[in-house]
């Protein structure tokens, strides 16, 4: 979902992951830059709704993970989404908040900005990488 700042995005997240009950699915939340008290609140939730048995969370909070781990959170989520939909498992991926993996890619360019070519690397980083991370959580069908 693209949509402005404090709309519900995470509880919309939410919801469909608890939608997914009895359905076979195998959800993979991913929370990119989220504060460890708004993860731990999504987590009760599942919990108190049974949902954790098929929900997968990959974690990498603002305050406490090194930009790294906020950088790699979306292609670990990816690859454990991949791995289960190519044991024919249907999968669900949730990334919240891709944008702020979008911040992290600005903010380590920014002390490049006066080199040539750099507003073009971001343009590409934001473009390329974030196109290649969404067509991995592309439906396949065996056609």
């Amino acid at each position: 979902m693209v949509t402005d700042r404090q709309t519900g995005k995470t509880a919309v997240a939410t919801d469909t992951i608890l939608n997914q009950q009895g359905q076979n699915v195998i959800c993979v939340y991913v929370a990119i830059g989220q504060k460890a008290s708004s993860v731990a609140q999504v987590v009760t939730s599942l919990q108190e709704r049974g949902a954790m048995d098929y929900t997968t969370i990959v974690e990498a909070e603002t305050a406490d993970s090194p930009a790294t781990l906020q950088y790699l959170a979306p292609y670990t989520g990816a690859a454990l989404a991949e791995y289960f939909m190519y044991r024919e498992q249907h999968t669900l991926i949730i990334y919240d908040d891709l944008s702020k993996q979008a911040r992290l890619i600005d903010k380590c360019l920014f002390y490049y900005e006066d080199r040539p070519g750099v507003k073009l690397i971001q343009e590409i980083f934001f473009f390329y990488l974030h196109s290649r991370l969404l067509e991995r959580a592309a439906k396949l069908s065996s056609e």
